[in-house]
């Protein structure tokens, strides 16, 4: 029993961790798309 509570308590460590993660990537994703547009929008108002 306490090996199978041991081996529960790990996946949803690991589940929790890799969620982690993948929200951080999509944090970095959604910035980098943001950094374009502004970088886009600056190009256009100089060259007005």
């Amino acid at each position: 029993m306490m090996k199978k509570l041991a081996a529960l308590i790990f996946l949803i460590a690991m589940a929790g961790l890799s969620g982690c993660n993948t929200i951080e990537g999509a944090g970095k994703d959604i910035q980098s798309g943001g950094d374009a547009v502004s970088d886009t929008a600056r190009d256009v108002k100089n060259e007005m």
